[in-house]
């Protein structure tokens, strides 16, 4: 099996006016956390003590009161991948609602930016002859893929997935909305995910890296990666947070005024010489 030593990580600098409560999201999930080789400890600068708790969808939190002034989240950590892409299952099928596990039917309904309500004619009058199951997922993936245009300057904190299907506009996260929304109103539990996600096996120029978002989806009795941005079975996807939308699972959540001074995110080849600068790596 072809293996992947990833060097993972990410540091976030703010400038805070007063002592502000704070809570990151920003550790491995624990369903990987078997993968790590060096754990991805949450570091602040300055130091202040730390308390982490699991929230309802199992994810990692860690919260803390951050101090004025400059404040600095960072994690890094080594990360073993299989190399192998997000696997796949043409036959996987499509639950009756009624067999579905109790545990998936919170990932049908509609949620802050999953509106599906609004969309639920459209998806019906879209997808309702494709094939159902993986079939039917994999269309509503090269649907969004193709409609929507990926734009950096066009991110919004607030736009829903039937806000991006009008815009026809948005980041990763627009995607992974409107393809969840897309399967829910079609009866297809979608979860919204968050992480790292290599450029590994990509050709270059390979773009500065970033936390990415995409959707997990219920089918033949398991959960299955689906990437609606990107529409690929990419390899060194690295699991952070899963929840209903982006409005579970924020890297981090500030509870006062602040200013993002500072944003990196790595995902280098662990081979690499650590001694490399960040700036040096990004560009």
């Amino acid at each position: 099996m072809p293996g992947i030593r990833m060097r993972i990580g990410c540091r976030m600098r703010y400038r805070l006016d007063q002592p502000t409560p704070l809570i990151a999201m920003l550790n491995v999930h624990y369903s990987r956390f078997g993968d790590l080789e060096r754990a991805d400890f949450l570091v602040t600068s300055p130091s202040v003590p730390l308390e982490s708790y699991r929230d309802s969808f199992g994810n990692w939190c860690t919260r803390m009161v951050a101090t004025a002034g400059d404040f600095t989240l960072s994690t890094d950590g080594i990360f073993r991948d299989s190399g192998l892409p997000d696997p796949i299952a043409p036959d996987a099928a499509q639950h009756a609602v009624e067999a579905l596990p109790f545990e998936t039917l919170v990932y049908l309904l509609g949620s802050r930016y999953c509106d599906t309500d609004l969309l639920s004619e459209q998806a019906w009058k879209l997808f309702e002859n494709t094939p159902s199951g993986w079939s039917r997922v994999q269309a509503i993936c090269d649907f969004v893929h193709s409609s929507i245009t990926f734009d950096y300057l066009q991110a919004s904190a607030t736009r829903t997935a039937s806000e991006t299907l009008s815009a026809q506009h948005g980041v990763c996260r627009d995607f992974a909305h409107l393809a969840i929304a897309l399967c829910r109103c079609m009866n297809i539990p979608a979860r919204y995910c968050t992480g790292y996600l290599s450029e590994f096996g990509q050709p270059m120029p390979h773009p500065p890296d970033d936390f990415a978002a995409w959707m997990e989806v219920f089918l033949g009795g398991r959960w299955w990666t689906f990437d609606p941005r990107n529409n690929a079975r990419r390899l060194g996807r690295v699991l952070i947070a899963r929840g209903r939308d982006a409005a579970d699972v924020p890297l981090t959540q500030t509870f006062g005024p602040n200013i993002l001074t500072q944003f990196n995110v790595w995902t280098w080849d662990a081979h690499d010489d650590p001694r490399v600068s960040l700036t040096h790596r990004r560009n």
